[in-house]
């Protein structure tokens, strides 16, 4: 049984969806105003595993991210550039989409863009104000009265005493209280056209907190079975988010709240704010692709699935942190398993659920997506596969593996792929050209058939020194792969 650590109840649960067999899932997604940084990358890839495990395991998933593509930082980007924000947000799109193919991530079902949606939004603005939980202050915004609503902290488990006013919500005097968040802004003079509609409150745009109870509510219906997101969420955005949707329409908004933990530079989260994020281009794509000006880029397979094994390799509410030793070391645990690919080729294998190593597999996935424990069981059929040369055995771990998003890059290309992490352990010949390589092989492979072989032993002790390693197949063919 699927067991998941609720953040509302702060307990382990059985997982029981509202309708049997289907799961109705919510992530908070990006707000699309400059490049993705590692930290989404956890974010990303973290419910991308809990969706492919529930769909594994049966259930017919309806998985909703959304995009936020209105808030002030992308009208901010917009006047720097000059640019429509419709032209910056669908250029972050693109480059966003082109971080998840790289990391493996699989699209969601739906991924509602929160400009689409502003009707619903005034809709439930209506419902707070007839429900007396917000009004509208001599600014013309319209605000949400915290402390109008009793059950407001609970996700976060603090009092209303102990709680301030949130990253987004900028203190203001028009406000009854403090902690009162805003649902509607009205429009500012110098503002673009573009961020401006029309409403019962006056020419105005949605706060950031109603974005996501509105598209949740259209797309999925209420309550939600998982709703989820990064760790800064909690607390306003996610708190916000119940208070908007249980004021205006009662029950719950979500039975199951799940959020993955921060990822740490030097104690400290990776965030823009801090400037210490690292982007995820800046560490799959090659430097040629690494210009502002693209959206998209041809990411090194070898080191995008090393940051996925990264992230996966821990558990999703773990404190994890980026160091390029941490990175480094991925690397060369990811080549153990890459290797037992290449000494025992994987035969085509469905996975039998019965079978000792993937009943251990499903029970740590089970144990609250415990990929941690998922992963050791990979490296025990490496082992087993290394031991026994059993395709069915390399065959079972490639398609486990796949249930994580890993081990499914030829292990041919994989093996023929540069590493700038191990760069700093190998020779400075790491970089060699493809091109050349296949060359030289093709010039050895010419020698031995004229019976040259001295030359053909000069070939392969030439590529040795510099890091590429040769073996001959049955039949004449010749592999090679970087040490």
């Amino acid at each position: 049984m699927l067991r998941i650590y609720n953040s509302l109840t702060r307990s382990k649960e059985v997982f029981q969806p509202v309708e049997p067999n289907r799961v109705r899932m919510y992530v908070c997604g990006m707000t699309v105003y400059d490049f993705c940084h590692l930290g989404h990358a956890r974010m990303l890839v973290s419910f991308d595993v809990v969706q492919r495990w529930l769909r594994v395991q049966g259930y017919d998933v309806k998985y909703v991210r959304n995009i936020t593509d209105i808030d002030d930082k992308i009208i901010r980007r917009a006047v720097e550039r000059n640019q429509l924000m419709r032209e910056v947000t669908s250029f972050y799109i693109d480059a966003m989409h082109a971080d998840e193919r790289a990391l493996g991530v699989q699209s969601p079902d739906y991924e509602p863009r929160a400009t689409e949606h502003v009707p619903a939004m005034l809709g439930i603005i209506a419902k707070l104000q007839e429900n007396g939980l917000a009004y509208q202050s001599e600014d013309g915004d319209v605000n949400y009265a915290v402390r109008s609503f009793p059950d407001y902290g609970k996700l976060s488990g603090r009092s209303l005493d102990e709680l301030r006013a949130g990253e987004r919500v900028a203190l203001n005097t028009a406000k009854r209280d403090p902690l009162d968040f805003v649902l509607w802004k009205s429009a500012k003079p110098e503002e673009p056209a573009e961020s401006k509609w029309e409403s019962p409150y006056g020419t105005g745009r949605p706060g950031w907190h109603i974005e996501c109870s509105a598209m949740s509510k259209e797309l999925l219906g209420l309550p939600l079975d998982i709703h989820g997101g990064g760790p800064d969420l909690k607390f306003p955005h996610h708190e916000n988010e119940i208070a908007q949707t249980e004021g205006a329409f009662g029950g719950e908004l979500a039975s199951v709240w799940m959020h993955c933990g921060s990822l740490m530079v030097d104690s400290e989260k990776m965030s823009k704010s801090l400037g210490n994020f690292r982007r995820i281009r800046d560490t799959l794509a090659a430097e040629s692709d690494l210009h502002d000006d693209h959206s998209s880029y041809t990411a090194n397979p070898r080191e995008a699935e090393m940051v996925r094994f990264f992230i996966v390799r821990n558990h999703y509410r773990s404190m994890q942190n980026y160091a390029p030793d941490n990175l480094l070391d991925a690397q060369h645990a990811l080549d153990r398993l890459y290797q037992a690919l290449a000494n025992v080729p994987a035969e085509p294998v469905v996975v039998d659920w019965q079978h000792e190593a993937a009943q251990a597999f499903a029970q740590a996935m089970n144990d609250d997506f415990n990929t941690a424990g998922a992963v050791a069981v990979l490296f025990e059929l490496a082992t087993e596969a290394n031991r026994t040369k059993s395709g069915q055995v390399s065959g079972l771990m490639r398609s486990l593996g796949a249930v994580l998003g890993l081990l499914q890059v030829d292990p041919q290309l994989y093996w023929q792929t540069s590493s700038r992490y191990l760069q700093q352990t190998q020779s400075p010949d790491e970089s060699l050209n493809p091109d050349h390589i296949e060359s030289l092989v093709a010039e050895r492979t010419q020698a031995k058939l004229e019976r040259n072989f001295a030359r053909a032993d000069a070939i392969r002790d030439e590529l040795k020194a510099k890091g590429i390693e040769l073996e001959d197949r049955p039949g004449g063919a010749t592999q090679w792969r970087r040490a």
